[in-house]
Formats: C-alpha cells, structure tokens, sequence
C-alpha cells in the first residue's frame, strides 16, 4: 500500500484516548489502571509493526488473485466505496466469530481480551497473529473485482472505527441508533466475562448482523471485563501465545492422531478424549471480582510513562509510508519493540532481568536509529532527538535502579 492508513489514523487514534483518559482522572471513576494501561500500549506499538509486515505480505496473493476476478470493480465513486465498507464490514463478522468459536481463530484472537478493563488503550492491544487471519478472510472482495489495495485500506479504515466503540465512558444511545449501530454499548457486552455475554456481538459497524445470525445480546447487567482463565501477567510474549502453547501441547500430548489434526478447527476449549478437562484460573472469590495485579519496581512509573511517548515517533519509522528506514531495518526495529514491551512487563512485576533488558533495549535501539538517520540523511534534529532521548533514558533507568535496590522484595503478581 502506498499510504498507511493506521499511521494516518494514529494522530486521531491519540487524541481521543487522551482525551478519555483525561475524563476520567477529572471524574475519577477508575476506568484506566496503570499497569493494564501500559502493558495495552506497549502490545499496540507491536501490532502497528505487524500491522504493516502482514498487509505487505498479503497484497501479492490479493493482486494474484485479482486476476481471477470475472470482472473489476473500482473503488472511487460512493456507491463503490460504500458496497466495499459493507463488504468488509459483512466478512468481519464472520472472521470475529471464527476468532471467538474456533481453537485456533481463539488463540488468535484472545489477547486482545486479556485486559480486564475497557478504554480505549485496551482497543490498542491486538493480538500480534490475529492480523494475518483477519486479512486472509477478505480474499472474496478481490474475487468479485475489488481493487487489492482498496480492500486492505478499507479493512484498516473499518478496524480504526472499531475504536470508537471500546469505552465505559458513552452511555447507551437512543434505540434507533442502537438498533442498527454498533455502539459502545453493544462491545461492552462482547469484551464480558459474565456466563450471559459470552460469544455475543461480534460486529464491527453494524450490529444488524449480530440481530440477523442469532449472536446479539443487550447490555443488562454490569460487565466483568477480560478472561474466564485471565493470564496473570503483562508480559507480551505468554499474552500472544500462551494460547498456542496449550495447543501445541494438546496436540503433542494425545495419542489420537485424528484428534491431533482436528483440535485446530474444534470449538473453542475443546481437547481431546484422552486428556482431562482443562482447570480454569477463576477471576472471581465468592462472587467478588478479582483483578490481577503486580508490585512494580520503585519509582518506575514516570520512567515507563516517558517512554511510551517516545516510543511513538519510534514506531513511525516503522509503520508511517515515508519512513527513511529500509525494509531490514523495519525489522529489527520491530524485534527491538518487543524487548521493549517484554521489559516493561517485567518492571511492573520487579522481574530482575527486567533492567538489564531495558538498558540492552535502549542502547540498541538509540545507537542503531540515530546511525540510521545519519545514513538516510534525514534532519539533524531528528539525530539530535534520538541521542538525547537515548541519554535521558540512560540516566533514568539509573535512578530507578537505584531506588528499587534500596526496596525489599515482594510479590511479583496476585489475584
């Protein structure tokens, strides 16, 4: 794709979330924790790297198939424009269901309801394989003739809207907005744990397909947000695949052969006959929710907050379409992202390795951007800033290393 349309998307994407995040410190109603907070954004600087791997790697098969197509559309006029948005919006609902009702669309799927919160930083916390599912199930639209370009910008077009509706904050709306739309309300109900919300809405824009294929459930009772198993760490790699791993085991484990090819495509906690049910973790005591959290390292939180606003900018130069960087560079640059989020997790757990990883982190990714930009010439400013960031990130993780010597160890996590 030419243009990127998530880092098109990500000034608006920023300015709402502050904006929500702002509501809520003035009316304090608790709807953003810290730690939930950061471990969302530090996944969502990861996803908008893959973001941009899965769509280059798709757009070859969709224009080789394109060439199959009985006829070609366009992608210019309203009536086009419109047909497409439904198109995408129609196949959605069937890629989430697959993502919600499937072992292997789950496993997929399921980090991005790992949080046990709803705002707009837990709409940023997408799973890192999921992309590659959702851009597979739209093959049909390039068949019947769509441009290949024009599906893969309308399909992030079409996940930038689904932002909107990932807040406490919006009320339910009038009825005949409800009745079609789907409104915050309606994904509140989809993002519950509670026994009556589970595998319900799974709509994008418009909930009239929920209503028409029998999966549309009301927003009645409070909603218990996150996991009926809740993973219980912020770490990025066992939120993206702690779920593979229990397939992969399952599928090691059982004697049945036919049972080892079919557990991908069974409904979701199926296992196979020779193995017991699987345990769940349990996210309430005598029916009183129950929240993970960690005890972070002392004095982290202005450090990690620093951070996660320069990781911006950071993030650009991977995902934005005028990025200096070369393909390579992307890359590494996306893997040096992932220790990024990896340390963080592990600072708000007071993880020992997660200083030297964090210290490893930033001399790797300023060293290598600032000689980067040298060799792209790109502005001095931009060199200079990148230096600047490296030695200021220096000093801190100093200090906060510093602080948490002098602390007395503690739990890393508890329910």
């Amino acid at each position: 794709m030419s243009i990127n349309v998530y880092a098109v998307a990500t000034p608006f994407v920023i300015v709402l979330a502050l904006g929500e995040f702002a509501y809520c410190v003035i009316r304090r109603n608790g709807y953003y924790a810290f730690q939930d907070s950061i471990a969302s954004m530090g996944t969502a600087v990861l996803n908008q790297c893959v973001n941009v791997a899965v769509a280059l790697l798709v757009l070859p098969l969709f224009i080789q198939l394109g060439q199959f197509a009985p006829w070609q559309l366009g992608a210019s006029s309203p009536l086009e424009l419109v047909a497409l948005f439904l198109g995408v919006d129609f196949l959605f609902y069937w890629f989430h269901r697959f993502g919600h009702r499937t072992n292997i669309g789950w496993a997929a799927h399921s980090p991005h309801h790992s949080t046990e919160e709803l705002n707009y930083a837990v709409a940023l916390r997408a799973s890192v394989t999921q992309r590659l599912f959702s851009f597979l199930f739209y093959w049909p639209l390039v068949l019947v003739g769509f441009p290949p370009e024009a599906v893969l910008a309308m399909v992030a077009f079409h996940l930038v809207l689904q932002f909107i509706p990932h807040t406490r904050v919006i009320p339910k709306m009038p009825r005949w907005i409800e009745s079609w739309l789907n409104t915050p309300s309606h994904h509140r109900v989809h993002h519950a744990r509670n026994d009556l919300y589970i595998d319900k809405n799974y709509a994008g824009f418009l909930i009239i397909w929920d209503k028409l294929f029998g999966t549309f459930e009301e927003e009645k009772e409070a909603c218990s947000y996150g996991l009926t198993s809740p993973p219980n760490t912020w770490d990025p790699t066992v939120i993206n695949f702690q779920a593979w791993g229990k397939l992969v085991s399952d599928a090691v484990a059982t004697k049945s052969h036919w049972d080892r090819l079919r557990i991908w495509v069974m409904p979701t906690g199926w296992r196979p006959a020779d193995l017991p049910p699987r345990p769940s973790l349990g996210w309430q005591k005598d029916g009183v929710e129950l929240k993970f959290q960690s005890t972070e390292l002392p004095g982290v939180r202005g450090y990690l907050v620093f951070q996660l606003l320069a990781a911006m900018p950071f993030m650009l130069l991977v995902s934005h379409h005028a990025s200096p960087l070369s393909g390579w560079q992307k890359l590494v640059l996306s893997l040096l992202f992932w220790a990024m989020a990896t340390a963080w997790s592990g600072m708000l757990e007071s993880r020992r390795w997660s200083l030297p990883l964090e210290l490893g982190r930033v001399l790797a990714m300023g060293a290598a951007v600032t000689w980067w930009l040298v060799q792209a010439s790109a502005p001095q400013s931009w060199t200079a800033l990148c230096a600047a960031w490296m030695g200021v990130s220096l000093v801190w993780l100093v200090v906060v290393r510093g602080a948490g010597q002098g602390a007395t160890p503690v739990p890393q996590g508890s329910r």
